[in-house]
């Protein structure tokens, strides 16, 4: 995208504002993990920051892990615009004796729509010590995933537009058309 993600505007609002008011209904507690407290506080989140920065967004798991004191933390991508708080719920609820619980489509993973547990803290802090870059689900063969199957989730959500982010310029433009639908 060349820029942050976070502070490009979908309508008349941010993206991570947008982000965080779908989630609010789900999750009334939340926390931002970002580098900038003070750019974000008119969020009225607590803003924690990477332990490990500059690593990518399993160090923004880490430290979200970190930060919190409950078993489980749910993670979204700030760059998500339709992300559903139904579809999130439905998640946490699937993490009792399991550390991670994501969303599979074939090979294709939603690590950033998904939920952590403490119990994940361990191997994900060793991801991060022997990988400069690593990838979210680098980590995953060291604990106990739960993979949900995107398509039993068709009558929960539009997880078409659940699971949609922006990356480019054009995936802005056809959010931004998708919501005026």
């Amino acid at each position: 995208m060349g820029t942050d993600k976070a502070s490009l505007f979908f309508g008349r609002e941010r993206m991570v504002e947008r982000v965080v008011a779908r989630l609010k209904k789900a999750f009334p507690r939340m926390i931002l993990v970002g580098g900038d407290a003070e750019k974000y506080s008119y969020l009225g989140l607590p803003v924690v920051r990477d332990v490990y920065p500059g690593r990518g967004p399993l160090a923004g798991i880490h430290a979200a892990l970190v930060h919190v004191s409950t078993p489980y933390v749910f993670v979204a991508a700030c760059d998500m615009p339709f992300a559903d708080a139904g579809l999130a719920l439905f998640l946490v609820r699937q993490a009792p004796g399991h550390d991670v619980v994501v969303v599979r489509d074939g090979s294709y993973l939603e690590p950033l729509f998904a939920v952590y547990g403490k119990g994940c803290l361990q191997a994900v802090e060793h991801t991060l010590k022997v990988n400069m870059r690593p990838r979210v689900v680098d980590f995953f063969p060291l604990v106990k995933v739960k993979y949900i199957e995107r398509r039993e989730l068709a009558g929960m959500a539009d997880v078409g537009k659940a699971f949609f982010n922006v990356n480019t310029p054009q995936d802005l433009e056809r959010a931004l058309r998708e919501e005026e639908c």
